[in-house]
């Protein structure tokens, strides 16, 4: 991924609080010369002074099967993202995109089941736990386990390296940065109002 140094993300802690506010993402892997892509919910977990990411996927869908023959898998997360006028800037200039992005590349390899029921624990406690009636793992029927675990083919990828950007106006001076905001507020798409409140966050963070 292209990343200009204004944009560049190093820090792993913030990487991973991005993904896990930003978990449903798009694994990447070739089939020969074919790229082929899943969105779907994922997890960065952290082992010693690694990281990995987990997931399943539908025992239909083949993906899984390239993992063999793949050297290396590409996972995406992506956060809000915003159309930035110039016309809001101070001097002129041309439009742009702000966004955050984080690339995530690895090897892939297939889950034991043991190990993919405590991922598929997991799972269902970051999304249920707060729910009123959650469903949990220990609560749904051996039965009604067995037979979904049937159905579907747990991964994780051991992450070899990580590239993070958000492009979040930092190259634009304190008049033009505030400027932005204030419109980013008016638009009309949610994205737009997400845009301003990571770019008001951004600018408490680093005064």
């Amino acid at each position: 991924m292209y990343i200009p140094k204004y944009y560049k993300i190093t820090d792993v802690n913030e990487v991973r609080d991005f993904i896990q506010k930003n978990s449903f993402g798009t694994l990447v892997t070739t089939n020969q010369e074919t790229p082929i892509a899943t969105h779907l919910p994922l997890a960065l977990n952290k082992r010693g002074d690694g990281y990995y990411v987990t997931g399943h996927l539908a025992y239909g869908n083949h993906q899984w099967r390239t993992f063999e023959t793949c050297r290396k898998v590409l996972v995406m997360f992506q956060g809000p993202h915003a159309y930035i006028s110039s016309s809001w800037y101070s001097e002129e200039n041309v439009p742009t995109w702000n966004y955050q992005a984080v690339h995530l590349y690895g090897k892939a390899s297939i889950l034991e089941k043991e190990e993919l029921i405590e991922e598929l624990t997991l799972m269902l406690e970051k999304y249920e736990k707060h729910r009123e009636n959650p469903v949990l793992w220990e609560k749904l029927s051996p039965e009604l386990l067995e037979k979904e675990l049937k159905g579907i083919v747990g991964f994780k990828i051991e992450v070899e390296e990580i590239q993070a950007a958000y492009k979040l106006s930092q190259n634009r001076n304190e008049r033009d940065y505030m400027n932005i905001i204030e419109h980013l507020k008016s638009e009309e798409p949610p994205n737009s109002k997400q845009m301003a409140k990571l770019m008001e966050e951004r600018l408490k963070n680093h005064m």
